[in-house]
């Protein structure tokens, strides 16, 4: 069967756990065949005899992310000559340049 998304590429069949996947070698994509994904699903309910119950796995739990107000920067110390834009020159400076 070719791969839906990449039209170019055979889809590799793999069996896994007694499930039949599809997938793409090139675009990585996973196909199932109807009631495959109820397999899984159903599967991942029983819990295996060692594992733990997500219940009972304790993590960390990590606070929201808050950023902080920005805090003042001060300026830094001036000589006391403040920039001044230049004045525009007008067109006539031109004709009577007298440099």
């Amino acid at each position: 069967m070719q791969c839906p998304v990449c039209s170019s590429t055979r889809l590799v069949m793999s069996e896994r756990q007694g499930i039949e996947i599809d997938y793409c070698p090139q675009c990585r994509g996973v196909w199932l065949d109807r009631g495959e994904l109820d397999k899984i699903i159903d599967r991942s309910q029983g819990v295996a005899p060692g594992a733990a119950s997500p219940a009972r796995v304790q993590t960390a739990m990590q606070q929201p992310y808050a950023p902080q107000p920005p805090q003042p920067q001060p300026y830094p110390p001036q000589q006391g000559t403040y920039y001044r834009k230049k004045k525009r020159e007008g067109f006539l400076s031109d004709i009577f340049d007298f440099d």
